[in-house]
């Protein structure tokens, strides 16, 4: 099973593809969390990466696309895809690469919420510098504030969780992601799932949406 999963930041994506990953054995690729390993061990693209994150913008399509088919080539197994394609370029270039594999998509899943919300929920996420795990004041808060509930060290506040490189990140989802929306309803592998709904709601959506493409085959 391939799927990506395509919506705004804050929608909790990653969240139900690290259930999926669990549940199902598929490949977790997020982008983001590929990036911020690259900018800590300060590679090359990690470098070229970083002015763009820090200011909320998207990285260059020929740098992202670089990093996934690297990914591609390590995966045997089915993949959920987090954060890419983010551009109908990344989505044309990810379905000539898995077209080589012969392993074409099987659904995408478009997470929807409030602009509102989906700021709160952002500006109040805190993370775990040391191994990448995140809470949320409102949502998911640890046990006591500030304070990671398993190894007890600092949580951060992420630049690009901000409120004001959120709001510039929404801003770059609309202008530049949305047309994804159209590209893959044409295609006939949109699948739309509330990203306000309850936890449980969601995952049982997307399984819902994994046994009809399973189906479809």
């Amino acid at each position: 099973m391939r799927l990506v999963f395509l919506g705004p930041p804050g929608a909790g994506k990653g969240t139900q593809a690290r259930l999926l990953e669990g549940r199902f054995g598929l490949k977790q690729i997020s982008t983001g969390d590929i990036l911020r390993r690259h900018r800590a061990r300060g590679t090359t693209l990690g470098k070229q990466a970083e002015g763009y994150m820090q200011r909320g913008e998207l990285v260059p399509d020929a740098l992202v696309t670089e990093m996934i088919g690297h990914e591609l080539e390590h995966t045997n197994s089915g993949f959920v895809m987090d954060g890419f394609p983010r551009t109908v370029t990344q989505a044309e270039s990810l379905d000539a690469m898995l077209e080589r594999r012969h392993t074409p998509l099987d659904a995408v899943v478009l997470f929807s919420g409030d602009r509102k919300t989906l700021i709160e929920r952002l500006a109040s996420r805190w993370t775990n510098p040391r191994n990448g795990r995140t809470y949320n004041a409102l949502t998911k808060p640890p046990r006591v504030a500030g304070i990671d509930d398993d190894d007890g060290g600092e949580l951060i506040q992420r630049e690009d969780d901000r409120p004001e490189t959120v709001t510039k990140r929404l801003e770059v989802y609309d202008a530049q992601t949305k047309p994804l929306i159209d590209y893959y309803r044409s295609a006939a592998k949109l699948v739309e799932v509330d990203a306000l709904a309850s936890f449980e709601d969601i995952a049982d959506r997307i399984a819902s949406a994994i046994g009809a493409a399973q189906v479809r085959k």
